[in-house]
């Protein structure tokens, strides 16, 4: 008898999973049966298409179902299509427990069971009898390299790296969360980021939740689109509100462009196409900023975020160095948005995950690893001309190699080449 290993799926807290063997084998008819456990809401996608690690189902304008079961927090059901809500009954208590528990959801032909508990046939018998439940099955759990994989394409100065973009409306490491509209939908941010924007006023960030009920979602999701990538679409009855937006928060660079456009409509109404979206970008010299210009091409007050680096305002960890003791009070965003080993340790679950302190072991050189630091918050290197540069520079390539800060690597490699190219002296111990 051929015995069939059983395989499991895991997903991370606010992570997405996504495989291609979960997919139903009749479309619009089957079933998936899980554990799940959750301080927030646990949310299930169905969609034709296989999502992102951090895919957001606010964000998706394909056809797709979202159940909501809530969590012992929340003891509310929801179920969403394509975005609009069909169903939403409170105090259900379907998730109560704040432990793990067994759920499944069937879909068939447009209706859809929920149910906790295991071995319910909810669905019709298929003409042969054979109960749709046949396509309930699991995945198997990613192994540490699949993750890898996926981190380095969202994280890590890689090729395709979509910079701060890729923590756009990201609940990691998110430390304030707007809430929006009269459905009170939570949308998380980074509060170093939005204070590093132009002349935003900071007493805004002192709390945790800012409440902009009169703000819709299409218009809060443009405006934080323009401040992390330096790019937004907006349809154009909604520029106004774009720019009233930008105007209470003090975004003085997406004002000034979302007046611009106002007057060019005003004096040409044709020069826009009502049927699409305007679009508008952050005026820069190097238009396709990506990380590796950080924070260049965004419209973040460099000197700011170097001002918040040193003062450690709106910082979330303090990193020490075993033997020397607290080297920087930083910022987690900032530290993951440059390396892939950061962005590891605070997403992992690991105790880094939720901690406000973190001790390395393995950095030899406390100096070098600073001015890595600071390189994270003003994207330039810059050393000072001793006898010891040469030395402080292979120890910051090594530790570019160590964090996986390709381009710090790369600006090591450089200098180092034009020092030789000048006759320097190099020292290897």
């Amino acid at each position: 008898m051929e015995k069939k290993q059983k395989k499991f799926l895991t997903v991370a807290p606010f992570e997405c999973a996504w495989r291609d063997d979960l997919r139903f084998k009749e479309a619009g008819r089957g079933c998936v049966a899980f554990e799940a456990f959750a301080h927030n809401d646990v949310t299930v996608v169905f969609r034709e298409q296989l999502g992102s690690q951090h895919y957001h189902y606010k964000r998706d304008n394909s056809p797709h179902y979202t159940v909501i079961i809530g969590s012992h927090r929340n003891r509310r059901l929801k179920i969403e299509v394509d975005g609009i809500t069909t169903v939403d009954e409170a105090g259900l208590g379907l998730c109560c427990s704040s432990a793990f528990q067994s759920y499944w959801i069937s879909i068939c032909d447009g209706l859809i069971s929920i149910g906790k508990g295991r071995n319910v046939n909810v669905l019709p018998l298929t003409q042969n009898h054979i109960s749709l439940w046949k396509h309930v099955d699991c995945g198997e759990y990613k192994g540490e390299d699949d993750m890898e994989e996926d981190l380095r394409d969202e994280f890590g100065n890689f090729d395709n790296h979509q910079g701060l973009g890729s923590f756009l409306e990201i609940w990691e490491l998110s430390d304030v969360y707007f809430i929006v509209g009269d459905e009170e939908t939570l949308v998380p941010a980074h509060k170093v980021i939005l204070a590093a924007v132009d002349n935003l006023d900071l007493s805004l960030l002192n709390q945790d939740f800012i409440s902009i009920k009169d703000v819709t979602y299409p218009v809060l999701h443009a405006f934080l689109r323009f401040i992390y990538t330096g790019f937004t679409q907006i349809p154009e009855s909604l520029l106004s509100s774009l720019r009233d937006l930008s105007v209470r928060f003090g975004a003085t660079s997406l004002v000034k462009q979302c007046e611009e456009v106002i007057e060019r409509f005003k004096l040409n109404k044709k020069l826009f196409d009502s049927g699409k979206n305007i679009e508008i970008s952050y005026p820069s010299s190097q238009p396709h900023c990506s990380v590796a210009s950080f924070p260049l091409g965004l419209p973040v007050n460099a000197q700011r975020l170097e001002q918040f680096h040193t003062t450690g305002e709106f910082s979330d960890v303090d990193v020490s160095i075993e033997g020397h003791g607290l080297i920087a009070r930083s910022h987690k965003v900032i530290l993951g948005l440059w390396s892939l080993p950061f962005m590891k340790m605070f997403t992992n679950g690991m105790s880094e995950s939720v901690s406000s302190e973190i001790c390395l072991k393995e950095v030899s050189s406390p100096k070098a690893f600073k001015i890595m630091i600071d390189y994270f918050y003003n994207g330039g290197l810059n050393l000072e001309n001793t006898v010891d540069t040469n030395i402080l520079l292979l120890e910051l390539l090594l530790l570019a190699d160590q964090f996986g800060v390709s381009l710090l690597h790369q600006d090591c490699c450089k200098t180092l080449l034009e020092q030789l190219s000048e006759g320097w002296n190099f020292i290897f111990k």
